[in-house]
C-alpha cells in the first residue's frame, strides 16, 4: 500500500477544544459538486487516467478540479465541459459565484480566485 502525502489547511476554532483540518481534496469535491449543478455545464473534464478510472466505475468527485490553499486563501482551477446552446462568459459567471459560495460557506475559507477553463462543447 502507498503511503502518500494528503494536504490539509487548519481552520481557525475559536472553542479551542482541539484542531480543524480540511483536505485539499474536501475543497475540491465542494467546487467539482458546485460547478456541476450550474445549467449549462455538461460535466468536469479531467484528464486522461481520471477518465479512464471513471469509465471504470470509480469515479472521482474531484475531477478536473485544482485546489491550491494558502493561509486561510483557496485558488480553484476548473476544467469543464460546456453544453451546446448556452453563453459562455454567462455560464462560467455562475460557477465562478456559485463555487466561491459553496466553499466559503461550507469550510469558512476565503475564496480568492475561481478560474475557468472550457474543454470541449458537447451536444445533448
Amino acid at each position: 500500500m502507498e503511503n502518500t502525502e494528503v494536504h490539509t489547511l487548519k481552520i481557525d476554532n475559536e472553542e479551542k477544544f482541539g484542531e480543524v483540518r480540511i483536505a485539499d481534496e474536501v475543497v475540491a469535491i465542494i467546487a467539482g459538486l458546485a460547478a456541476s449543478e450550474v445549467e449549462g455545464v455538461a460535466s468536469m473534464a479531467g484528464n486522461v487516467t481520471r477518465d479512464l478510472i471513471g469509465k471504470l466505475g470509480m469515479k472521482s468527485l474531484s475531477k478536473g478540479v485544482r485546489v491550491t490553499l494558502e493561509e486561510n486563501t483557496v485558488y480553484i482551477r476548473l476544467a469543464i465541459n460546456i453544453r451546446y446552446g448556452y453563453n459562455v462568459p454567462t455560464t462560467c459567471g455562475k460557477i465562478q459565484e456559485k463555487v466561491k459560495t459553496a466553499i466559503e460557506t461550507m469550510t469558512g475559507l476565503e475564496v480568492a480566485e475561481v478560474n475557468v477553463k472550457i474543454v470541449s462543447v458537447t451536444m445533448e
